[in-house]
């Protein structure tokens, strides 16, 4: 229920502020609003406001909305409204219409991540877990109980990593500027301190996401190895296994943090492990069977319990002037991270699979919802810049592919052809319809554990 109602309030939300960009932009151009809708096909609710008498409703499909002005293009207009026609309009006043509703979304995503600075949140604290042997960080020298206190992205100029959060983004946008990441780090303490070099192109840069960060050995908090709530007839009770206990060894090897533990015990399915745990201060020794679950045609270990405790966490948090100027450096990194991905998807730099769909959103909307409503306005804000960028994008059916028609306009002195418009038209649908295909075909493949 929870992540049903997030993705609905996340759609309507969104929809309401980019209708009602174009919406503004149109009343102030003197074009008149026939129609204001979020939603698509069956009307569900509708009233008329304003002198204008414009029709706001409510429609069947939730999954965007439009703005329908007056436009001799398409249909009649009586003369004496003629001047009110969005084609009568000077071309800037058009392309100024046209690009207010991204405006509206980028601009609500600066009040969004400017308003979780001023209320603050808590986000885990930079302390790493041991990463995998094979990982760039593993290289780098970084270890577990590293507390990440900055980072640099020529060795030089360094800045405060306030958070986990803020460690993520900065090796995500490393790897996709193909450059290498300079931490700070010391112990978890904050006694001591060092300087590491991570090499950010390693495999792995394909798909910038978690995914990513864990094959670069990078953002997973440290928790201690304490085992939480055991399944009844589970592989942990079976082998004596009981909550609180504390996992001190696996066959010999020392386990420093959760991350380590719950690596092992997937590389082992229906494999006896050898487990040594502290209990009340006595130890103990058991042996853990982990089972086996299939997925994509692999198997990794379960052991039916919850491996680790929540993680430490930091508030963070600005003052009004800080947090307006975070909310706007927010918008424009998310923005410019945003194109980058779109182009090295273009190229075939990163993978497809980083599209999501409604899907993915639906189960992140619900996800942040959980943890409060700070992180659901940040996850809001996330998706608010990926709407506006999007949408700017020069493809036909989008408000971008209206720009580039009325670049075209500018540029050569007269409108697009019909006939181009027409092909353009289909083309769009046709590439739109191929990029959902996709973005839902990665939700589904995400939900039953093929990515």
């Amino acid at each position: 229920m929870t992540t049903a109602l997030a993705f609905l309030v996340t759609l309507a939300v969104l929809v309401v502020i980019h209708e009602y960009g174009h919406y503004r932009a149109a009343k102030a151009c003197g074009v008149k609003v026939l129609r204001f809708s979020v939603g698509f096909g069956r009307v569900l609710w509708s009233r008329r406001l304003g002198v204008d008498q414009t029709e706001f409703v409510l429609s069947a499909i939730p999954l965007g909305g439009y703005v329908r002005m007056l436009d001799e293009r398409e249909g009649m207009v009586d003369p004496s409204q003629a001047h009110r026609a969005f084609n009568r309009k000077r071309l800037w006043q058009r392309a100024f219409v046209v690009s207010a509703g991204p405006a509206a979304n980028l601009l609500l995503a600066v009040v969004l991540y400017s308003a979780v600075q001023w209320a603050g949140v808590q986000e885990p604290k930079a302390i790493l877990s041991a990463p995998p042997a094979e990982t760039a960080a593993a290289r780098a020298g970084l270890k577990s109980g590293d507390w990440v206190k900055a980072w640099s992205a020529d060795g030089m100029d360094w800045q405060d990593v306030r958070s986990m959060v803020d460690l993520r983004w900065q090796a995500m946008e490393a790897m996709l500027e193909g450059r290498p990441l300079h931490l700070m780090v010391s112990d978890s303490q904050g006694r001591g301190s060092r300087a590491v070099r991570v090499d950010t192109r390693s495999p792995g840069a394909q798909s910038v996401g978690p995914q990513a960060l864990r094959d670069l050995g990078l953002g997973v908090p440290w928790t201690p190895a304490v085992l939480g709530e055991l399944k009844a007839g589970g592989p942990a009770e079976r082998a004596g296994l009981r909550r609180g206990d504390l996992v001190t060894s696996v066959d010999g090897r020392v386990i420093s943090d959760a991350q380590t533990l719950r690596d092992m015990i997937r590389q082992r399915p229906e494999q006896p492990m050898a487990w040594t745990v502290d209990r009340a201060g006595s130890s103990v020794a058991v042996t853990v069977v982990p089972r086996a679950e299939r997925s994509g045609g692999s198997a990794s270990g379960r052991i039916d319990a919850f491996v680790g405790t929540p993680p430490q966490t930091v508030l963070v948090s600005m003052g009004p002037v800080e947090g307006l100027t975070e909310g706007l450096n927010k918008t424009w990194e998310v923005s410019a991270l945003t194109v980058s991905m779109i182009g090295q998807m273009i190229v075939g730099e990163a993978s497809i699979k980083n599209l999501s769909g409604p899907l993915t959103i639906a189960d992140f909307a619900g996800q942040s919802a959980e943890k409060g409503w700070t992180s659901y306005l940040a996850f809001l804000a996330l998706v608010s810049v990926s709407l506006g960028v999007l949408n700017l994008l020069p493809l036909p059916m989008l408000d971008g592919g209206h720009l580039m028609y009325y670049l075209f306009e500018w540029v050569t002195g007269r409108p697009v052809p019909d006939v181009w418009l027409e092909r353009l038209h289909r083309g769009g649908i046709a590439i739109l319809f191929a990029l959902m295909s996709v973005a839902i075909f990665n939700d589904v493949a995400r939900l039953v554990g093929f990515h």
